[in-house]
């Protein structure tokens, strides 16, 4: 009798689990949908850089045309905004491991490139000491917390980075 109660309390705990994932499916679903209907920025964080950078009148390119190429054998890397001074600016929320280690390989194999980051949150993950922040430190890469800083914007643009840009088509 015991044997039928566990295994029926499992099918429960089972079955629960299992409208919870279609539950989360379906919010982020809407949430994908939300902020791809709206100037089809794929994150909040990235409608927010856009919406700050249009109402300072800034001149932007949001995912443009060309690709980055890199090897991992081959891959392409297309970045979220470009500036007019060929600053390459990534909104991130979460910064996986995969994105970092083509983060490492995009600055390796294509050093004209000047690739910085706002991140939306500072924690790598709960166990983790590090922060992307440090990470950023330790790879050369700089960043920023939830805004563009005004130095990025009223930056010089540069002969190297104007070169590196040019794969993107702008």
């Amino acid at each position: 009798m015991q044997n039928h109660m566990g295994s029926r309390r499992q099918k429960d705990m089972s079955l629960k689990k299992n409208r919870l994932s279609k539950a989360n499916l379906i919010m982020n679903k809407k949430t994908f949908r939300k902020f791809n209907t709206e100037g089809g920025y794929r994150s909040g964080l990235e409608l927010k850089i856009a919406n700050e950078l249009t109402n300072l009148g800034i001149k932007f390119s949001y995912e443009p045309k060309g690709w980055v190429t890199y090897n991992k054998p081959t891959s392409k890397y297309k970045p979220d905004f470009v500036l007019t001074n060929g600053i390459i600016v990534e909104a991130k929320g979460q910064f996986l491991s995969s994105d970092r280690t083509k983060h490492k390989l995009i600055k390796e194999q294509n050093p004209n490139l000047d690739i910085r980051f706002v991140f939306s949150k500072t924690k790598i993950g709960t166990k983790s000491k590090t922060t992307y922040a440090m990470w950023c430190v330790r790879y050369g890469f700089e960043y920023a917390d939830r805004s563009i800083p005004t130095n990025w914007i009223k930056e010089e643009s540069t002969e190297k980075r104007m070169k590196g840009i040019k794969v993107l088509q702008i």
